[in-house]
């Protein structure tokens, strides 16, 4: 019987996939997709191919400055910046297979409207409040200067490039009167302090809940949990406003119309996880089915980013939460969304470099997500980043080891795998083989493959997706070792045991199939059609032209219709014997090694750097 025939085990566990808001002041590189774009999309797809309910919500964060700064360049409108670049990066990821339920913006009225609810239930509550402060601003035009265009010593730790907002090095938050020798990165100008007024959000009231809530953390990796707990040592009031014409308003009367103050980007953009989910059920025809991942105690929320967003993650947003709810040294009441959950864990990557530097747009030292996709397979890049990906260290990417493993693994291991089984089904039977009495061999090997599903899927649900992957690849191994023991190519005197072997490879390429479903999406789907089976098995995510729900403008959104796969997480049988097999095709493309030297000679060029002519 077809694996379509045996329905998805719907649970009533909800999960929120919150995915890091890409920031559209130009298109992503691979580097970006390594800590939110893949470890999150692997994770959901699992999830969904366990029977729980899995909400993916992300979208392209479009306010601050570093947009109008591009505009600005460029002599065109932020909004013009910001609808170019979200076409780009909306194609890029659904062309990488992420499977998002929604994707969506931040220039959305759904997204102003929430992120002004959340300012203003936090203002009730107590926990924002006014201060006048010392703003810098350009001396040569008179117009602010962002935090995080302002550059200097770090006054902490010493390191010569902190921002004004944050130093990367420890960690700290920092404003940009606190800095040593600042000076603005547009040009180079020492800035000028003058006094402003803005609101603040108080970080210092959260101490206590965020102390025992992260207390409940035990489980999230170290690197992100020991971060978040040494914040908590030096919280102080972050500035919830900025002087800025782009971005969210302020819903205040005297600021609401207001050309210089916007909601800081940064808290808008964390609210995207809620507006963003808001806006999915709105569109879903039940405008409150989001609460069942926002509300419900039995529902879960997971959080993926880079290493260098885990403040805003583990810190600023659980405290915007707390606020809301009421849950702060102030106390307080819920919001009209009533209280929301905090994060069950916040997964963050570490970064991953390239041939030894940094990835950096403007030394272009940097491949763009659809500049290596017009190249290579989508999930060769999938694989390469859960298997040797940056999850718990700093990682390089060389193209000499993304074609070691391309080759070596991909294609010389499962590729090989599915194309010489079916090969030899379709030649001898042309069709799925009718088995035999199963030998000692057969069942240890099916015992390996559909046993797997238990060590794969814990590893994968506690997110150490580099040994996930690792160890579905050894059952691969272990199939293949099988396929080469009983060598069926010499049974042609015993045609019924050489369908037996047929038909017992034929399965264990089905079980690792599933296995490897959520790292292959793409794959995944071929090799269900090379072995007989019809329909959605890994669904893919698709790009939607829609309007803004409140004002009509338009855009492209991703979503999908993921609930219709057929892909489980457990061992189905085959098609039925008599199924046609048709000859396969490879499923995965064998490199030139001559690419490292293209890849490596294309990356020096002067001016394209691997870009191919990338913003």
């Amino acid at each position: 019987m077809d694996a379509g025939h045996y329905p998805q085990a719907v649970t009533d566990r909800h999960i929120l996939t919150a995915v890091a808001w890409p920031y559209a002041n130009g298109p992503r590189h691979i580097g970006h997709v390594s800590g939110f774009g893949v470890p999150s999309d692997v994770f959901s797809r699992f999830h969904r191919m366990s029977g729980d309910q899995v909400l993916m919500v992300s979208g392209t964060d479009e306010h601050g400055t570093p947009i109008t700064v591009a505009a600005d360049a460029e002599g065109i409108t932020p909004r013009q910046i910001a609808d170019r670049n979200n076409r780009v990066i909306v194609d890029d990821l659904a062309s990488l297979g992420l499977s998002y339920d929604l994707f969506t913006r931040t220039t959305t009225a759904n997204h102003r409207a929430v992120s002004q609810e959340i300012f203003l239930g936090l203002l009730k509550n107590g926990y924002v409040f006014p201060q006048t402060t010392l703003g810098a601003i350009s001396p040569s035009t008179g117009r602010t200067l962002p935090d995080r265009y302002i550059e200097g010593t770090c006054p902490i730790c010493g390191y010569d490039g902190a921002r004004g907002d944050q130093c990367d090095n420890c960690g700290n938050q920092l404003d940009p009167i606190d800095l040593v020798n600042p000076v603005s990165r547009i040009n180079g100008e020492t800035p000028k302090f003058v006094e402003e007024e803005h609101y603040f959000l108080d970080l210092p009231a959260f101490t206590r809940a965020l102390g025992d809530w992260l207390g409940t953390r035990g489980s999230w990796r170290p690197n992100v949990l020991n971060f978040s707990v040494n914040l908590l040592e030096d919280l102080k009031p972050r500035s919830y406003t900025r002087d800025i014409d782009w971005g969210v308003p302020v819903p205040l009367d005297g600021w609401r119309d207001r050309p210089d103050k916007r909601i800081y980007v940064w808290f808008d953009a964390v609210v995207g996880y809620l507006s963003a989910s808001i806006e999915w059920a709105r569109r879903s025809g039940d405008p409150e089915a989001w609460r069942q991942w926002w509300q419900a105690p039995d529902s879960d929320a997971y959080y993926f980013m880079g290493k260098d967003n885990i403040v805003f993650h583990s810190e600023i947003w659980p405290a915007q939460l707390l606020g809301y709810n009421g849950e702060g040294d102030k106390g307080g009441t819920p919001g009209s969304y009533g209280r929301l959950n905090l994060p069950t864990e916040v997964v963050s990557s570490e970064f991953l470099t390239m041939e030894g530097r940094k990835f950096s747009s403007s030394r272009n030292v940097v491949i763009y997500v659809r500049d290596f996709l017009s190249r290579y397979d989508a999930d060769a890049l999938r694989y390469f980043i859960a298997v040797a990906g940056p999850e718990n260290q700093d990682t390089d990417f060389t193209w000499a080891e993304f074609l070691r493993r391309n080759n070596d693994e991909l294609v010389a291991g499962w590729g090989n795998l599915v194309n010489r089984s079916v090969s030899m089904a379709a030649k001898n039977v042309g069709a799925v083989p009718t088995p035999g009495e199963l030998t000692d061999a057969d069942r240890a090997l099916l015992a390996t493959t559909s046993g797997a599903f238990d060590a794969v899927g814990d590893l994968l649900s506690r997110n150490r997706q580099k040994a996930a992957a690792t160890e579905a690849m050894r059952v691969v191994g272990e199939a293949n070792k099988y396929l080469s023991d009983q060598a069926p190519w010499k049974l042609k005197e015993d045609p019924d045991r050489r369908d037996t072997v047929l038909h017992t490879a034929l399965q264990a390429i089905k079980d690792c199939n599933a296995l490897l479903t959520p790292f292959l999406p793409h794959s995944a789907q071929q090799v269900h059609e090379l072995l007989g089976g019809t329909g959605v098995w890994s669904a893919a995510p698709q790009v939607v032209e829609t309007e803004d729900l409140d004002d009509g403008s338009p855009y492209p959104i991703i979503t999908g219709a993921y609930d219709q796969a057929q892909a489980v997480w457990a061992s189905t049988p085959l098609p039925p014997p008599g199924t046609p097999l048709a000859p396969p095709k490879p499923v995965f493309t064998k490199l030139d090694p001559s690419i490292v030297e293209e890849e490596l000679a294309r990356l020096e060029e002067k001016g394209t750097s691997g870009t191919d002519g990338g913003a």
